[in-house]
């Protein structure tokens, strides 16, 4: 079934989120159904999507692929890069209500 752009013609019946393509409802209901039908060959963990396993996968793997351009400090996910490079430019992204 093709759309047009913004169309969103595919609803969950549990909680009438909706999605522009069939297959990202689909992948959606494991939300509610508990399905987990990637697991990991080394520990057994189970997860909801392809591409969480994949990064999962370099626990085992001790694979670091995003690199701090300054320091050359490797980290296994890309988040915790950008987490890091708040030392190298000393922003403070959340502000304290107290002080």
């Amino acid at each position: 079934m093709r759309v047009h752009p913004g169309e969103r013609p595919f609803e969950c019946d549990v909680c009438q989120k909706t999605f522009s393509i069939k297959g990202n409802l689909e992948r959606h209901m494991r939300v509610h159904t508990g399905k987990r039908p990637f697991e990991c060959d080394v520990c057994q963990k189970t997860f909801i999507r392809k591409e969480v396993l994949k990064r999962h996968m370099r626990v085992h793997t001790g694979e670091r692929p995003f690199e701090c351009d300054v320091c050359q400090k490797a980290f296994s996910q890309k988040r915790v890069l950008e987490r890091h490079m708040l030392v190298h430019t000393g922003k403070r992204p959340f502000e304290c209500d107290v002080c």
